[in-house]
């Protein structure tokens, strides 16, 4: 329980670091996924919850990609771009380089805590098309995620045997991502009037109307400033019904699965 306070306070420290980032370089940002439930339902971090995901326009997201490139400090931002070997995901991570994190993916991915950071980008101006630009991107999506993902123990034999078939097919995973990033960077935001991040855990419910996301709205999270979506109840409703409600108890627990966590030792070490 204390480590777990303790990782939601650096992790707080990175998303304040970020939100001051980018009110000094004009890049706009969301909140977004759980942690805009946890904002609007709990000022804060959904009690079982331990991650923050936070969203940006495609043209903000490719500009704050170009201005961390090579700025060092404590923060460092890797994107789908990346030349290392072991990175296979489809959005940019902001890492904390003063800890160790170690991801149960195919490849043990270690680096640090991180911010999720997901790009907006424009799937049409009809829900129609939408959801067939949304089918395309999905179906690459869907086949990465496939090849790229780790055993779990408690998941069924079935799943991890799917898990290991699709190991076997002989596709590259860096063209995978390389694909799918070119995919759905074809629409801009700005210029469309749906749109949204088209490989959040939600699938198609995370594209809507852009005017739900409207403009970054100011809350409150954790007792720090940052920036969400403008029309709040349109977006959770979306996403998760009746999100005033709690869930189940059982239900109540965190969907990450680390191998290993070290929050006072730098991954470069």
């Amino acid at each position: 329980m204390e480590k777990t306070q303790e990782l939601k306070g650096l992790l707080v420290d990175m998303l304040k670091w970020f939100h001051n980032f980018c009110k000094e370089n004009s890049l706009r940002y969301y909140v977004v996924g759980g942690t805009m439930l946890g904002a609007a339902r709990h000022g804060g971090f959904i009690p079982w919850d331990d991650d923050i995901d936070v969203a940006m326009p495609d043209a903000d997201y490719k500009k704050l990609a170009e201005l961390l490139k090579n700025a060092g400090g404590r923060y460092v931002l890797e994107t789908p771009d990346s030349s290392a070997k072991d990175y296979f995901y489809s959005f940019s991570k902001l890492y904390d380089t003063q800890t160790t994190l170690v991801e149960n993916t195919k490849y043990e991915i270690k680096r640090g805590i991180y911010l999720d950071i997901f790009p907006l980008v424009g799937m049409g101006n009809t829900e129609e098309e939408s959801l067939n630009n949304f089918k395309n991107i999905e179906r690459t999506n869907n086949l990465l995620i496939s090849k790229v993902t780790g055993l779990r123990k408690g998941r069924s034999f079935l799943k991890n045997a799917v898990v290991v078939l699709f190991r076997l097919i002989p596709l590259n995973e860096k063209q995978l991502l390389k694909n799918l990033v070119n995919s759905y960077f074809k629409n801009s935001w700005d210029d469309s009037l749906w749109g949204g991040n088209p490989v959040g855990a939600w699938r198609f419910k995370e594209i809507m109307p852009r005017e739900i996301i409207g403009n970054p709205t100011i809350y409150t999270f954790e007792g720090a400033e940052v920036y969400g979506v403008e029309k709040y109840d349109e977006y959770l409703t979306r996403l998760y019904g009746n999100w005033r409600e709690l869930p189940p108890e059982e239900k109540r627990v965190s969907h990450h699965d680390y191998v290993y966590c070290n929050l006072h030792e730098g991954y470069g070490k």
